[in-house]
């Protein structure tokens, strides 16, 4: 298992609107901060997903980074963007490759937006460019040697 940390929100704390997207009041569309424990012995490749599981969202995809090195633990703030090979971030479910922050529909209530973390035992899973959750979930099944999850709340 992956302990997953954020100095952007505590797990189950409420996300601060900098995180979200633009049109959101304060969202600047910035990418958390996130880092995890190291991943075991066999790791070939790190997968970060951000998914929110409210059910008006649909498991709506807000972030999918892909082949990041087994001795990652950390994404920086704001980095999406500027992801380095072989690292690359795949399009969310809005079209667009990067980070696309929280902006749920207004008196939907709190969403969980769940980042997960996988250790896989491939160096490039087998997704599509555009990446549903399901896609995300076959993609590692069988190929997770280690996971882990943090889960933030953002509401208007």
């Amino acid at each position: 298992m992956l302990t997953v940390t954020s100095t952007a929100f505590a797990n189950s704390g409420k996300i601060p609107a900098i995180y979200c997207a633009i049109g959101v009041d304060g969202g600047s569309n910035v990418s958390p901060q996130l880092s995890w424990t190291p991943p075991p012995e066999g790791t070939r490749s790190v997968l970060v997903a951000i998914v929110d599981h409210h059910p008006v969202a649909h498991l709506w995809v807000h972030w999918v980074v892909i082949g990041l090195s087994p001795s990652a633990d950390t994404l920086a703030e704001g980095i999406s963007g500027s992801v380095r090979p072989p690292a690359r971030e795949l399009k969310n479910t809005s079209g667009r490759p990067g980070y696309s922050g929280p902006r749920p529909p207004v008196g939907s209530g709190d969403h969980d937006y769940v980042v997960s973390v996988y250790a896989l035992d491939v160096e490039r899973p087998d997704l599509p460019e555009q990446p549903g959750s399901a896609d995300i979930e076959r993609a590692v099944s069988g190929h997770t040697l280690a996971s882990g999850t943090i889960t933030g709340f953002f509401g208007r």
